[in-house]
């Protein structure tokens, strides 16, 4: 495992080499498109494996504060990457065509806004942004250096969606005046308990070996290592996400105004709150939200502590659009369509069709070489991720929230409008 990354936090604030990259322009296909990844997680090495099953496509360096991710994610992907723990080493190289940022939400706008503007393409995971002014930023930093920059919201490329769609847009199912979000866990009914148990009261302690917990928390406040604060369960804190109503709910709300052609909220509300478990998160376990357009609503139910199935089909999401003919059940394994008739029989579908995942990701390096739009544009993927902040900040202010899609503001509630951005620890800021 070569190391490149010896400097201290000292130098790192002494020096602020920006060297501009070679730009790919309109590659040949026979051109070796060359990544990064900065976070190795499951998630964000998963990105970078789906990435390189395109032609002539490599991950040439990793970064991640915690060594041993860095040690799977080189297990997994092979050609003896470059690595390092400070993701500005990575901009520095004039070699590197394309980023992947891949890392806790706190953490998504300042790699991926240095990305752009050191002139290297983007695939960002989602959410876009921990804050709706992170999210502006990067849809305007994208704009401006004309960068492709893609968001991993990849249900975009899935033929299940793409077909669910088409449904909606044809007025087969009648007008739809209402699109229903669900995301549910129990872990009494799921063996794996993967997200419907209880994180506990651990005890401060010491981070693992060798993991830089100060960059960890980079723009973050400075607060004492906790195990439940740091890998997977972070989302559960204010300082680093939005809980699984920003995390999990944005794919959902994606492809809801994806289907619907909206643009934003005209307001938000939501009710819910830490119901079922006893434990240290600050983000609720039992929330519905719901978001007012011109011509319908959009609902979001997260519960953690019952899965009742999605029509049927026991799975830990969906989607249900109501229309005047016939409502629309969607997920990752297929659709439904149930008549508006006295005994319906529903119309099933899913054989042959996928749900997005490698598609995405091959989508975004075919971007890169042809420089045509990516399948979630940076525009894309903040106007689906503002209604979900928009949620979470009308649950921590206690009370509905107006927004203006247009201005992207909220007036006549001060409040509210001062979680549209947030304070960052020095030195790290979005400039």
């Amino acid at each position: 495992m070569k190391r490149h990354d010896s400097a201290r936090r000292r130098d790192f604030l002494k020096t602020s080499v920006w060297a501009a990259p070679a730009v790919l322009g309109a590659q040949s296909p026979n051109d070796t498109v060359r990544a990064a990844l900065i976070g190795c997680g499951p998630r964000g090495t998963y990105d970078a494996a789906q990435i390189i099953t395109a032609p002539n496509t490599k991950v040439v360096a990793l970064c991640d504060v915690d060594p041993a991710r860095i040690e799977k994610a080189e297990a997994r992907l092979g050609d003896s990457p470059d690595v390092y723990s400070d993701f500005r080493r990575i901009l520095d190289r004039k070699d590197i065509d394309a980023v992947i940022v891949a890392t806790p939400d706190h953490w998504h706008a300042i790699p991926a806004l240095q990305t752009i503007r050191a002139g290297k393409d983007l695939y960002m995971e989602k959410p876009v942004g921990h804050t709706i002014e992170e999210g502006r930023a990067l849809v305007d930093a994208a704009a401006k250096h004309d960068r492709i920059a893609q968001v991993g919201l990849q249900q975009r490329s899935g033929t299940i969606f793409q077909e669910a769609r088409k449904l909606v847009q044809s007025g087969k199912i009648g007008k739809v005046t209402h699109a229903h979000c669900i995301n549910v866990w129990n872990a009494a009914t799921d063996p794996r308990g993967s997200r419907g148990h209880s994180i506990g009261r651990p005890p401060n302690g010491d981070p693992p070996p060798g993991v830089d917990y100060d960059m960890w928390l980079g723009p973050a406040p400075k607060r004492p290592f906790n195990p439940n604060r740091f890998h997977w369960n972070y989302i559960y804190f204010w300082d680093y996400s939005g809980g699984m109503i920003l995390g999990w709910g944005v794919h959902l709300v994606d492809f809801a105004m994806w289907a619907m052609d909206a643009k934003g909220p005209q307001s938000a509300s939501i009710a819910g709150g830490g119901f079922l478990f006893d434990d240290m998160r600050e983000t609720p376990d039992t929330a519905e939200a719901v978001w007012t357009f011109p011509d319908f609503i959009m609902s979001y139910s997260c519960r953690h502590g019952n899965a009742f199935p999605n029509g049927g089909r026991r799975v830990d999401h969906g989607i249900h659009f109501f229309g005047t003919e016939a409502t629309l059940l969607v997920d990752r394994r297929g659709y439904q369509i149930i008549p508006e008739k006295e005994k319906p029989e529903p119309v099933m579908s899913g054989e042959g069709l996928d749900q997005g995942e490698g598609t995405h990701h091959r989508a975004f390096v075919h971007s890169v070489r042809t420089r045509k739009p990516p399948a979630c544009s940076m525009l894309e993927g903040h106007r689906s991720t503002v209604p979900l902040h928009l949620a979470n900040i009308a649950y921590r202010t206690g009370a509905p929230v107006p927004w203006d899609p247009e201005t992207e503001r909220i007036e006549g509630n001060p409040a509210a409008a001062k979680l549209l951005s947030k304070e960052y620890r020095a030195p790290w800021s979005l400039l």
